[in-house]
């Protein structure tokens, strides 16, 4: 998972808007990814840099099916994004990618809060995640977030599944944190005029 940005009492940032990925943004979103993983040299995961982003299609996917959002700036480029999954009943953040120019502004807990509510809106009981548990700007971040490290006898199937994934790929079990935070309710919807609340 790409490197996210820094705490929830962060101000938005000024020219962001969160929106849902298209056709057109699939390829940016390939380019944001790679230039996202650049970071993870930092500490020694040169090969989580090197890794290949999803393709167009499956990010395709993801956007026609409403579970890929991106931040995009006054321009309207992306400048990160986010994808979800659901597993064992519960939204799960495939992958959170920040351009690293933008990090440390708030951009991620933009994408990070939509996944939440979308969680919300569709009436999911839980937001996951999987992170590094070492590395500084993934599993204290996600903390900072309001997530939380799943102890074993609550990390479901699906997710026991995903880790035999990562750990096929070189993501031992050891360097990894399973997490999960509530949904975010969803905001209520405004009344026609000179209607009451029942």
């Amino acid at each position: 998972m790409r490197p996210p940005t820094t705490g929830s009492r962060e101000p938005c940032p000024v020219g962001i808007e969160i929106r849902p990925a298209t056709a057109r943004d699939c390829a940016t979103l390939q380019q944001l990814e790679r230039d996202a993983g650049q970071r993870f040299r930092e500490v020694g995961l040169g090969f989580v840099a090197d890794d290949n982003p999803p393709p167009v299609e499956v990010l395709l996917t993801y956007a026609e099916s409403g579970r890929a959002w991106v931040a995009a700036d006054s321009d309207d480029v992306p400048v990160g994004y986010v994808v979800v999954d659901i597993v064992d009943g519960a939204a799960h953040i495939e992958q959170v990618s920040v351009a690293t120019a933008q990090q440390g502004r708030g951009t991620g807990r933009m994408l990070v809060e939509q996944a939440r509510r979308w969680a919300g809106e569709n009436a999911l009981s839980a937001v996951t995640l999987t992170t590094f548990s070492h590395v500084p700007w993934n599993k204290p971040l996600y903390e900072h977030l309001g997530f939380r490290v799943l102890a074993g006898e609550e990390i479901g199937p699906g997710l026991r599944s995903l880790m035999e994934h990562e750990a096929s790929r070189g993501l031992g079990p050891a360097t990894r944190a399973v997490m999960t935070a509530e949904p975010l309710a969803c905001a209520p919807k405004a009344l026609a005029p000179g209607r009451q609340q029942p």
